[in-house]
């Protein structure tokens, strides 16, 4: 197996520590800030966990592996820059989720089992934990990811035409 340059390491260190930095900053969110994260929330966190545990084995494999394994990072970062844009349209209501509060009557005191069903202490996905002048978190992890899978593609683009 041979490894890889100096030049050849650098993108897989790039979302390596992009990957990091991205799920540090959510972790401090909630647990340092007290943010509680909605499921949408918590499924943003899967595509950088997927970039980074490929760009290490970009590191760990040979050269010839790594192109592969950047173009998947990439589009783990455009898949979730697409989810981000789902929980966006969630937060403003464009569109309905299962973990959003629904429009429709509550359950009466008297149906027990709708009462159980419903998590009394889960966060909704249409309640922002954060927001600044209107942007949330899901808001900015559309200009995150998608500027991520954008540089990883331009960084690849680069390299195959050199």
């Amino acid at each position: 197996m041979t490894q890889a340059k100096a030049p050849d390491r650098i993108l897989p260190i790039f979302v390596l520590l992009a990957s990091i930095a991205a799920l540090a900053s959510a972790y401090t969110a909630q647990y340092g800030f007290g943010l509680r994260p909605c499921v949408l929330c918590l499924t943003q966190r899967v595509p950088f966990a997927i970039a980074g545990g490929l760009a290490v084995l970009a590191l760990l494999r040979p050269v010839s592996w790594q192109r592969i394994l950047m173009a998947l990072a990439g589009l783990a970062f455009l898949v979730n820059s697409g989810i981000a844009v789902y929980h966006v349209g969630v937060e403003q209501k464009w569109w309905m989720s299962s973990c959003a509060s629904s429009a429709g009557p509550k359950p009466a005191l008297g149906d027990l089992a709708s009462l159980m069903s419903q998590p009394a202490d889960e966060p909704r996905c249409d309640e922002p934990a954060w927001e600044w002048h209107g942007i949330t978190m899901a808001g900015l992890n559309i200009v995150f990811s998608g500027g991520l899978a954008l540089v990883v593609a331009a960084a690849l683009t680069r390299r195959k035409r050199t």
